[in-house]
């Protein structure tokens, strides 16, 4: 069976996304919270609304806060940066000692299957995560979620300019959310 160039170029840009979302897995699990800033557009909005326990009829408009309303994060670049800035001070109160963390994310897919990004061009991606958190001896942290992220061509690189995070909790079980997905 013979691939058609289309097919091609759909499975390269696929994997261009999958190795961006892994490598920026890796740069959070080793801490290089500079470089992870790097892979924002300056206009990212890094959003995690808070998810509801709604009836059945009330999912599709509720399960979560709205855009304007209350969000567990609801942060721009310069706020990104802050919190770095924070973490790497090595005096911030709920990581010290450090915590180890691990990401994982799989089932990257496109919501709209496209072939090409070209610059400027924006596509929307989504994706599961499950990050792994020990503190201390005894401390661990679970978050399992889903993510959709807007990634923009810029220069050769992908750039993420927005980001919803939803977590698979309607009460979080963490101490702190010092960790970002």
């Amino acid at each position: 069976m013979e691939l058609s160039p289309d097919r091609l170029a759909y499975l390269s840009l696929m994997r261009e996304i999958e190795d961006f979302f892994h490598a920026e897995a890796d740069l959070l699990d080793e801490r290089d919270y500079t470089k992870w800033l790097d892979l924002f557009t300056d206009d990212v909005r890094y959003w995690m609304p808070m998810r509801k326990n709604v009836a059945f009829d009330d999912l599709a408009t509720r399960e979560t806060t709205a855009e304007n309303d209350i969000a567990w994060i609801d942060d721009d670049k310069a706020t990104l940066e802050k919190r770095v800035r924070q973490l790497m001070t090595g005096i911030h109160w709920s990581e010290e000692p450090v915590s180890r963390v691990s990401h994982v994310v799989t089932n990257i897919r496109l919501v709209e299957p496209i072939h090409d990004l070209p610059e400027g061009a924006t596509a929307t991606v989504k994706c599961h995560f499950i990050v792994y958190r020990n503190r201390l001896e005894s401390e661990t942290d679970l978050l399992v979620g889903r993510r959709e992220d807007t990634l923009r061509r810029v220069g050769h690189n992908l750039r993420i300019t927005h980001r919803k995070i939803l977590i698979e909790q309607s009460v979080l079980q963490a101490k702190n959310l010092t960790v970002f997905l």
